[in-house]
């Protein structure tokens, strides 16, 4: 069911950003098109969206929280129905469950972001953004520690007006070009 309601969700804004008539992506909102390896900002492009503005002030709001607060920021950014999906963990649910998992100090671990793109839905009270994390930490020898990879969040405006983080995934780096789906040598 979550999977459904991902590609519906996924679909909707592309659907609703096509041109007229030709069923293609207006190029200005075709990010998802552009090469993995290029970090682009989006905020260098003209053609962003009061949606897909407020949805990447949003990210830099909560990235910023995050890096002051850690994980006890982390945790106010959420709905009462939030859900937190990490490689390899089971689900988290609700706001008060990811509080009480991110209870890291940002003296010892420093979680910082960087949004790729964004997209609104078509009401504009739900979007979604993606991009690049980091986590930095210290081994038992005091030696740099360093995870990366990709995260997509889900935002939606509550009844109140306030937005809240209402899906956080991450996973992984995605393996080096030529790495994926490379079959074993016998």
């Amino acid at each position: 069911m979550v999977r459904l309601f991902l590609c519906v969700f996924l679909a909707c804004p592309l659907v609703a950003q096509t041109s007229a008539g030709t069923g293609l992506i207006a190029p200005a909102y075709d990010a998802l098109a552009q090469a993995s390896s290029t970090l682009s900002n989006p905020l260098t492009q003209p053609t962003l969206t009061p949606g897909v503005l407020l949805l990447l002030e949003l990210e830099g709001r909560f990235a910023k929280a995050v890096e002051e607060g850690g994980g006890k920021a982390f945790g106010t950014w959420f709905a009462d129905d939030g859900v937190t999906l990490n490689n390899g963990k089971p689900a988290v649910l609700g706001r008060t469950a990811i509080a009480a998992q991110a209870q890291w100090d940002p003296k010892t671990y420093q979680l910082t972001w960087t949004p790729q793109g964004a997209q609104m839905g078509p009401s504009n009270d739900m979007g979604f953004t993606w991009g690049h994390y980091e986590g930095h930490s210290k081994d038992k020898n005091g030696g740099p520690v360093v995870i990366t990879g990709r995260y997509f969040t889900v935002w939606k405006k509550l009844p109140d007006g306030t937005w809240k983080v209402a899906l956080d995934a991450s996973a992984d780096e995605p393996p080096a070009t030529g790495e994926c789906c490379v079959l074993p040598k016998p």
